[in-house]
């Protein structure tokens, strides 16, 4: 394992710090990427300086996905595992939806997994053992919401983009769509107002289970996902949720 290299967008954050985490513990060699937030990137890499190597790239652009991935396969080679996990989302009423708020999402949720998958694919399917790719969808993929035309329809072409990817990857490369419920992270604690004891109490009574997930249940997943006990596992989406939306 120590040879194996994982790729982690959005790695350094949320649910994908905990995906950076749980890779590098089980032996991986981690790259996360990251677009903004420096600080958190270099709090990762100092937790964990010799299993992680925080890089700075925008997955919605073309030239830095191709750069970043020359970097990294001229470093490390293919990566066994790609986690396709940065999301980006713009609310707002379908009516008076800007074009650039369409944009921003679709390139971020959609374009960026088809780019990433894209640059590392044909070097992956070269791998002896095989890799496995995860992206991270969203039950809104299969439940459309109010003012979420952007996101929703993002989310919902990535699962058909798992779908797509893991008939022409096959049987080398494992694709699989990983879509996480109500986690515990610090956007989800502010959209759905968990802090207000009757938000809260309305949130908890959609969940059968009654509590709200956490990032380390959501790395539980990938690591099943990634690992030889999936290995004839592709082409499927994996609900974590607690029951909540039960497809």
């Amino acid at each position: 394992m120590t040879a194996r290299t994982a790729v982690v967008t959005g790695g350094t954050k949320g649910i994908g710090l905990a995906f950076s985490r749980r890779l590098a513990r089980l032996g991986y060699r981690v790259v996360a990427v990251y677009r903004g937030d420096k600080a958190s990137a270099d709090e990762l890499t100092a937790e964990l300086p010799d299993r992680v190597e925080a890089v700075r790239a925008d997955v919605s652009d073309p030239q830095e996905v191709a750069t970043f991935a020359e970097r990294v396969l001229a470093a490390y080679g293919a990566p066994h595992v790609l986690v396709n996990n940065a999301g980006r989302n713009i609310d707002g009423p379908f009516l008076t939806m800007g074009d650039d708020d369409w944009r921003q999402v679709l390139d971020t949720n959609l374009t960026g997994p088809f780019l990433l998958t894209r640059a590392f694919a044909p070097r992956m399917l070269e791998l002896p053992d095989g890799a496995s790719v995860v992206t991270v969808g969203a039950t809104t993929a299969i439940r459309p919401r109010l003012n979420g035309v952007n996101y929703c329809a993002s989310k919902a072409g990535l699962l058909h983009l798992t779908k797509c990817l893991a008939l022409e990857l096959a049987p080398h490369v494992r694709v699989n769509c990983l879509i996480p419920g109500m986690i515990d992270t610090e956007e989800m604690r502010v959209r759905y107002r968990v802090a207000d004891p009757t938000a809260r109490a309305d949130l908890l009574a959609e969940i059968p289970q009654r509590r709200i997930g956490s990032p380390e249940e959501i790395a539980d997943a990938l690591e099943f996902l990634v690992g030889d006990g999936a290995r004839y596992i592709t082409g499927q989406k994996l609900i974590v949720d607690g029951g909540q939306f039960m497809w």
